[in-house]
């Protein structure tokens, strides 16, 4: 704890006090104090962007899915269009980003690699969705 608190400057009573649980609306003289895992946390509620969630991924080596949600009111057929239509759409637009980027002076700046990132990660995000939504059935009508 003492290198880590060292490293980030910060208290080793910090450290011991990130590990307890915050404070409570009905509690407050609980001893806990936010770590910084929950500010990331309160920052992406606050803002919904995701791109802050994708970083973070990013950092760590990996990137960020969402959890495919299955919509019970319509059919697996409806949805299985829906979300190809969606990889089909995500994946034009990856390519549109590339060649916009390569007509104007073949070279991609490192803006327009920014605009090709933040694509790739909507269709990945998009197909590994749907992937994980097929090996959980939600693309199957339930069985009786």
């Amino acid at each position: 704890m003492k290198s880590v608190a060292a490293a980030l400057k910060v208290s080793p009573a910090l450290i011991y006090k990130w590990c307890e649980a915050p404070a409570e609306k009905e509690d407050p003289d609980q001893s806990g104090a936010k770590n910084p895992l929950d500010r990331v946390r309160e920052l992406y509620l606050l803002t919904k962007d995701v791109r802050l969630v994708r970083w973070l991924c990013n950092e760590a080596g990996g990137f960020f899915i969402g959890n495919p949600v299955p919509d019970l009111r319509r059919t697996p057929d409806e949805i299985i269009f829906d979300e190809t239509r969606g990889m089909v759409r995500d994946f034009s637009e990856l390519l549109d980003a590339i060649t916009v980027s390569l007509d104007n002076d073949k070279v991609i700046d490192t803006q327009e690699a920014e605009q090709i990132r933040e694509k790739w990660e909507d269709l990945k995000a998009c197909v590994e969705r749907f992937v994980v939504g097929c090996e959980k059935g939600h693309y199957h009508p339930k069985r009786k």
